[in-house]
């Protein structure tokens, strides 16, 4: 007997294949779009994070000049002076130290003795000349006030806020006399938006590097602190981040 094909049933098995083929060809343009749009995606958030290591390290570079020039500014005006007034300039934080302020107040006092007036009068003016220049780049100047941790027979917490109030009354002495020179009249208003007094008791001690202990003498300080704008934008950034 001969058998003849059934072509109603050969008909529907190639359009089932046919379907199963179109299904993969439609599942592999899906899965080439999704490949397509996730690379895009990995670029791009690859060619953010590169703007954006450029941006922080753009901000590093210039902060880093510009702290150069300010310290290099101050170290050539001040260098020999800060011999004689037992005085320090660090490099990293822009902070010049004034050391010893047993010899700037009497004990217990916020008056400037006399021979730190005679300094102050010879640093100040100077002081704000040499940092006109940099004024755009700078977001403020910090007087700070530190005691050291004693204050005669009272306990710990005590001594803290007294040498607390301490420590404001005196950088606010300085700001106050550097405010009222005439010589510094030029600069008012700028000092009157840009400088601060702050008052950190002895909770910024500084240590005998041999015995790990408080240097009382060296911890009584006054402090003069620039901060630069390009330090709080890498700040924000890191903060962002």
């Amino acid at each position: 007997m001969l058998i003849t094909p059934n072509k109603a049933s050969d008909s529907g098995i190639d359009a089932d294949w046919i379907s199963i083929s179109d299904l993969m060809s439609g599942l592999m343009m899906v899965f080439l779009c999704l490949a397509i749009f996730m690379m895009n995606s990995a670029n791009k958030e690859r060619e953010s994070a590169n703007k954006e290591r450029e941006k922080v390290q753009e901000i590093a570079r210039s902060y880093m000049e510009n702290q150069l020039a300010i310290y290099d500014s101050l170290n050539a005006e001040f260098e020999q002076d800060f011999k004689h007034w037992g005085a320090d300039l660090d490099k990293e934080t822009l902070k010049i130290t004034f050391q010893g302020s047993d010899a700037m107040f009497n004990t217990g006092s916020s008056n400037i003795t006399p021979t730190y007036q005679r300094i102050f009068d010879a640093f100040l003016p100077k002081y704000m000349a040499v940092l006109e220049p940099y004024q755009d780049s700078i977001k403020g100047i910090h007087i700070e006030g530190h005691t050291s941790s004693e204050w005669s027979q009272n306990s710990s917490s005590e001594s803290h806020f007294k040498n607390l109030a301490l420590s404001q009354e005196r950088a606010s002495s300085v700001l106050k006399y550097l405010y009222f020179l005439d010589s510094i009249q030029d600069y008012r208003k700028w000092i009157i938006k840009n400088v601060a007094a702050v008052g950190y008791s002895s909770s910024h001690p500084l240590l005998n590097p041999e015995t790990g202990e408080e240097d009382i003498e060296k911890s009584k300080r006054v402090v003069f602190k620039v901060i630069t704008l390009s330090e709080n934008k890498i700040r924000s950034i890191i903060q962002e981040g």
